[in-house]
């Protein structure tokens, strides 16, 4: 199925669904797009930050004097994070501003910053959602950069009495409120991610240009429909249990990572969900494609390629004729040609597969995939009787690290 920006297709064979759980699916998916699309306006949903009526916590003219850094170190976790990585990796080339990312406790990559860059000549942009985050709250104390009156620290995180909206008040740094109806990993769309994206000089407003596309009256919402019920069937039925992130556009690999995680947490509870998988290819081909097309079939592919070609041509006509398959040929004509041969191999095997091929590279698109990938993970979830907006496991996890610590 075609729009402007990208070209969505399914491939999922009748033998991997079960059929008796179609038309229940079915009725449940149209009462949460119903849901959605009654909810989608009131402050306090989640999906709110697709609204057309969503207001950012934050006023341009307030940013003005962060504008003067060309360095900028964004530290935070998970959600916090990944959707900035995202948006710098995928337009990068637009990009003029230095963006350094710091999403793990990394001594040496901590040290060699400190070593190579002016800390006060830097922007450093501090997110958290509670507040608590360990590792994000670690690295800030690290970098020792908390002092009264900052000029150089943009904190965002809710406003409530954990550790870092109180140093904020304390220190009176520059604090953006994180909405509180909104989760880290669904938040990419609201202030955490559109406020460095801001940073960047992106026009923002090109970003959420195409996210409700996919909610519209057209054959977007038809493939929304036919792919959130077919993923929860598959889930239920509890054959397929590995997702493969099949990727080959390398400016996407930071966006696989930020949806890696959404679909992780949202689906991966009460003993189901994907493991889902960030696979590079063409270099895969020579590693894992092997395991991939002759072993447990208990694989999903998510194929993911750019049909943009470059005009810059590999010339061999004055090699051996062994080298003339090649010439005239575009790097990215070599990666179709590979892609196409995998799509032919996933076919004949009838492994399932799904496809997106990226037509553009522009803020729309990117905003276009975060959106529809929101929007289908939280239907699928509600699909399949989870919450796909807590993580309890998570949360468990982190209340013992801080009784060990303590």
């Amino acid at each position: 199925m075609k729009n402007k920006k990208i070209i969505y297709k399914n491939f999922i064979q009748k033998k991997h669904l079960n059929s008796n759980l179609y038309k229940n699916l079915k009725t449940k998916y149209l009462k949460n797009l119903s849901n959605i699309h009654k909810n989608l306006d009131m402050e306090k949903d989640v999906f709110h930050s697709l609204s057309k009526k969503f207001k950012f916590n934050f006023k341009a003219k307030d940013l003005k004097k962060f504008k003067k850094y060309n360095r900028i170190v964004l530290i935070g976790m998970g959600g916090s994070i990944l959707g900035s990585e995202a948006i710098y990796a995928f337009l990068k080339k637009k990009i003029k501003k230095d963006f350094h990312f710091f999403d793990n406790l990394d001594e040496d990559k901590l040290s060699s910053f400190k070593k190579d860059y002016n800390i006060n000549q830097t922007l450093f942009l501090i997110i958290s959602k509670s507040g608590e985050t360990l590792e994000t709250l670690s690295n800030l104390l690290a970098f020792k950069i908390v002092k009264k009156n900052s000029k150089n620290l943009i904190i965002i995180t809710e406003k409530n009495d954990k550790s870092l909206h109180l140093l904020s008040r304390k220190m009176k740094f520059h604090f953006v409120e994180h909405k509180k109806y909104i989760g880290g990993r669904y938040s990419v769309l609201s202030e955490v991610g559109m406020l460095p994206a801001y940073l960047m000089g992106l026009p923002i407003n090109n970003l959420r240009k195409n996210i409700l596309v996919h909610l519209k009256k057209n054959k977007n919402k038809i493939f929304l429909k036919d792919s959130a019920v077919k993923l929860a069937n598959i889930l239920l039925r509890g054959k397929i249990k590995n997702l493969i992130l099949f990727n080959y556009v390398p400016k996407l690999d930071k966006f696989l990572s930020w949806y890696q995680q959404i679909i992780a947490e949202s689906l991966g509870k009460k003993g189901k969900g994907f493991l889902p998988t960030i696979s590079q290819a063409p270099k895969d081909h020579h590693s894992l494609l092997q395991l991939y097309l002759d072993g447990p079939r208990d694989k999903l592919f998510y194929v993911l390629s750019s049909d943009l070609t470059s005009d810059k041509k590999i010339n061999s006509n004055k090699l051996d004729k062994e080298f003339k398959y090649l010439n005239n040929k575009s790097l990215n004509q070599i990666k179709n040609a590979q892609k196409n041969s995998f799509l032919q191999n996933l076919k004949k095997k009838q492994i399932p597969f799904r496809e997106f091929k990226i037509r553009s590279n522009d803020e729309q698109t990117l905003g276009e995939l975060f959106s529809y990938f929101i929007i289908e993970t939280a239907i699928v979830g509600k699909l399949i009787n989870i919450n796909p907006f807590d993580q309890p496991a998570v949360e468990n996890l982190k209340k013992a690290t801080k009784k060990e610590l303590f």
